[in-house]
């Protein structure tokens, strides 16, 4: 496997990627959780509102490298990820979740092997309705992600890229 550009460097090296906005960085919101502190994929996208029946149905596909974006809305009054659902994102080989939104089980979370951003932790579950939507764009941390872009991530911050970076 290549290895990932810093976030850092591919800014550096792209900056007219940046300039024409097919290079993004999303707002420095997010915490940082699970065993991977730096991971990329091309992006699956999900919309949901405090219910993550869609999210563990994306999750028990195979994840084959992709980042799963979950547009949360924001909502910080439960957890849309938690630690059963970090250990099969694990198991079914995604490389990486976002969540604008929460999660909880961060001890859980924090064992597995696999990135995950998160606005934060909440100890309340989601509802299980199954509403939402798969593969639609999404706006979170300033910026509009669309499904099949690409995401990369590190300690310094997360960047949605049109296409894949070389370096």
């Amino acid at each position: 496997m290549a290895a990932i550009p810093t976030t850092a460097e591919a800014c550096d090296s792209n900056v007219p990627l940046l300039a024409s906005g097919d290079l993004r960085v999303l707002h420095p919101i997010f915490k940082i959780y699970g065993q991977s502190r730096a991971f990329s994929g091309p992006i699956a996208t999900l919309k949901v509102f405090e219910d993550n029946v869609l999210v563990r149905e994306l999750l028990e596909t195979r994840g084959e490298g992709r980042v799963l974006v979950i547009d949360g809305g924001g909502s910080t009054r439960c957890a849309l990820l938690g630690g059963n659902l970090g250990q099969l994102a694990q198991n079914m080989g995604w490389a990486g979740i976002l969540v604008n939104g929460c999660i909880r089980d961060v001890d859980e979370i924090n064992g597995c092997d696999i990135g995950v951003r998160a606005l934060g932790s909440h100890p309340t579950r989601s509802y299980k309705k199954g509403v939402g939507e798969k593969g639609v764009a999404v706006h979170i941390g300033g910026t509009l992600i669309r499904d099949g872009e690409w995401l990369y991530a590190d300690s310094d911050g997360i960047l949605i890229s049109k296409c894949e970076l070389s370096l």
